[in-house]
């Protein structure tokens, strides 16, 4: 885990129906947020805007896109969300002054990158643990399209955001430190079925757990040829996702700093706009499933091991070698 403080920069689109509900959240509309405790209504007077909404979010949005003379179809992304802020530590001891200069300096770099006519609000929220901004902006290219897509773009352009956006905060801020782009981490995306795999594994965890749990030195003959059963199928389970958990390891590793680092802005994001921060909280979780299910292997009761030795050392070799792997 690195010591020195990072620039965040997230986005999220969004198509249509959702862009109240962001609205509502990001310009504190309601009295009370049940959904996230992290906010303290009574620092919200704290709050300020770099950029006043005209009007309301989603009107906004379909009066630009009108005036620029776009199409729309029911999945058109109508408006994108950036949220930038930083590490904890950064904003300690800072005062209201330099805060705001922060976040100003945020906002001119995405000035240089899109135009400022086509920026709906941008809102830095005081009232949780770490400073942020939320900065909504209709997605309209230079030539007056709608196009989420050109102006965001893949992931390997998401990665060239990042450069760009570290490169110009850390001028005025040089103790912020870069996160490490995809092409560098070798990061990977992971698949559905790798969460299967983990689901399949984390069931025959549990099972053998059950069965361990009411085992003891005088039942266990009786209960020895289950158990070895059991671990004749987990063990090779264990063994493939060691193997797939180092395939995606810097992608977990992203999950888990996120995990640690950001945790306040995490919960900051509504069910509608949780998006690739899910993915990364679930597979922060299989992590920690992974752990636990090779965990499960050390908390095998040591009599039951001397036992399964003198019966059949083919399962204690297993054992001991799969919790040297």
């Amino acid at each position: 885990m690195k010591n020195q403080p990072y620039a965040i920069m997230r986005f999220a689109k969004y198509k249509g129906p959702e862009i109240s509900r962001i609205e509502s959240h990001d310009e504190r509309t309601k009295e009370k947020y049940a959904s996230n405790p992290d906010i303290d209504p009574s620092r919200s007077h704290l709050n300020f805007h770099l950029i006043t909404p005209k009007r309301r979010y989603r009107a906004e949005a379909e009066q630009q896109i009108k005036e620029a003379g776009c199409r729309t179809r029911t999945d058109s992304i109508r408006m994108v969300e950036t949220i930038f802020t930083a590490s904890h530590e950064f904003f300690k001891d800072k005062s209201i002054r330099e805060i705001r200069a922060f976040f100003q300096e945020a906002l001119d770099f995405l000035s240089k990158h899109q135009a400022q006519e086509t920026m709906i609000s941008a809102v830095v929220h005081m009232d949780e643990r770490t400073p942020h901004m939320h900065l909504c902006f209709v997605p309209l290219t230079a030539d007056k399209r709608l196009s989420a897509k050109d102006i965001i773009g893949n992931r390997k352009q998401l990665c060239r955001w990042q450069d760009l956006f570290w490169e110009h905060m850390s001028g005025k801020y040089p103790e912020l430190e870069r996160g490490e782009s995809a092409s560098e981490t070798g990061r990977k995306h992971i698949p559905t079925s790798v969460y299967k795999q983990m689901s399949r594994l984390t069931r025959k965890r549990k099972r053998l757990e059950m069965l361990l749990s009411d085992t003891n030195v005088l039942n266990l003959k009786s209960r020895k040829q289950e158990i070895s059963q059991a671990l004749d199928s987990y063990l090779p389970d264990v063994w493939q996702m060691a193997a797939t958990m180092k395939k995606y390891d810097a992608a977990f590793r992203e999950a888990e700093a996120l995990e640690a680092e950001n945790e306040a802005l995490l919960k900051e994001l509504e069910a509608a706009k949780k998006g690739s921060v899910m993915e990364k909280l679930q597979q922060a979780k299989m992590r920690k499933d992974y752990q636990e299910a090779v965990a499960l292997l050390e908390r095998i009761p040591q009599e039951i091991l001397n036992q399964l030795r003198e019966e059949d050392r083919g399962v204690s070799k297993t054992i001991t070698g799969s919790l040297n792997k």
